[in-house]
């Protein structure tokens, strides 16, 4: 500590919690009453000592600065990462856009958008990082057969517009069964299953264990099961065997509307 100064006052009031300090020459002053002494009354005379504390000025100005430098790592250096997409899964009338987990940095996300072909889409998108993070996919539908198009995906977020690449695909024709990927339920036997899913393998599609958005079709004779629960909460058609037959006989994707269970 250095340059210390005294200076005697005389104590001309006190009122809620200050007190009011004359000097020699009557120049008054307020004075926080707590850091009096005990006993101090009016006309009380008292000693004030003021230091300046130069390792304590140090010890702040160190601080501020760690402070500024954490606060300029943290939310002036990093910046949120453009989004990362690719092309999930396509079928003949929607296509599924993934994309890799969102880094926001110290960014707060406010909404994602999808485009198509340059025009952004009334879709449903994620609206917490939580559940962009969780999700990871959307599908779109409504799309036209064997027709390309193009997506990505907008980020807004407190730090700025962030566009992801752009991907293309291409629906399918009618007759190409590849992007067909189904999932079976409860049906008469396992051995119908097992009969069902040659056919899956002779038309080209695939077949999945798991109720998803990849699926297209959820293959059942009986609506019960929480894999056929699944199926109703993915928005994913509900068909009987036949519709399977059906394909393979026509050699091309057939309606859904006249198998459903």
């Amino acid at each position: 500590m250095a340059q210390a100064k005294s200076a005697q006052f005389t104590v001309g009031k006190l009122d809620a919690g200050m007190a009011g300090l004359l000097t020699d020459d009557y120049q008054l002053i307020e004075f926080p009453a707590v850091l009096l002494p005990k006993g101090v009354v009016l006309g009380s005379v008292v000693n004030i000592n003021v230091d300046r504390d130069r390792e304590a000025e140090k010890r702040q100005r160190c601080e501020f600065r760690e402070l500024q430098e954490h606060i300029l790592l943290e939310f002036g250096t990093k910046q949120p990462k453009v989004p990362v997409i690719r092309i999930g899964h396509t079928t003949q009338t929607w296509a599924i856009i993934e994309w890799e987990p969102l880094d926001l940095a110290s960014a707060e996300l406010r909404s994602l958008h999808l485009y198509r072909d340059g025009q952004r889409m009334m879709q449903a998108m994620p609206s917490t990082p939580e559940t962009a993070n969780s999700i990871r996919a959307v599908k779109t539908t409504g799309l036209d057969v064997d027709h390309e198009y193009e997506f990505k995906i907008e980020m807004r977020t407190s730090a700025g517009v962030f566009f992801s690449n752009t991907v293309t695909t291409r629906t399918h024709k009618l007759d190409n069964l590849v992007g067909v990927c189904v999932c079976f339920g409860e049906c008469d036997s396992q051995e119908e299953i097992e009969n069902l899913k040659e056919t899956v393998k002779r038309i080209g599609a695939s077949w999945t264990d798991q109720v998803s958005l990849s699926a297209t079709h959820f293959i059942t004779r009986f609506k019960t099961g929480s894999d056929y629960e699944s199926a109703l909460h993915f928005n994913i058609p509900v068909v009987k065997p036949d519709w399977l037959l059906a394909c393979e006989a026509n050699g091309k994707l057939q309606p859904a509307i006249k198998f459903y269970v």
